[in-house]
């Protein structure tokens, strides 16, 4: 029953047309800390539950590395 998109391409790096979270979460201006914008896939970014983000891991890092876990406690 749904009947909206469930996924969209969406451009993820810095250019015209850059989708407004990833826009927040590579801009230092904006999230007050990161301008590491994602480089691959499995770039990763943990945002607390106030909405602040606390932690940018680049795609090397597994998402069970220990410093990865430690962050979303």
């Amino acid at each position: 029953g749904v009947n909206f998109p469930l996924a969209k391409k969406s451009v993820v790096v810095k250019k015209e047309g850059q989708h407004p979270v990833f826009s927040w979460l590579s801009d230092a201006a904006k999230n007050g800390w990161n301008v590491s914008e994602p480089v691959w896939n499995f770039t990763k970014y943990v945002v607390d539950e106030e909405g602040n983000l606390t932690h940018y891991f680049g795609p090397s890092i597994s998402p069970m590395d220990e410093k990865f876990l430690d962050a979303l406690e």
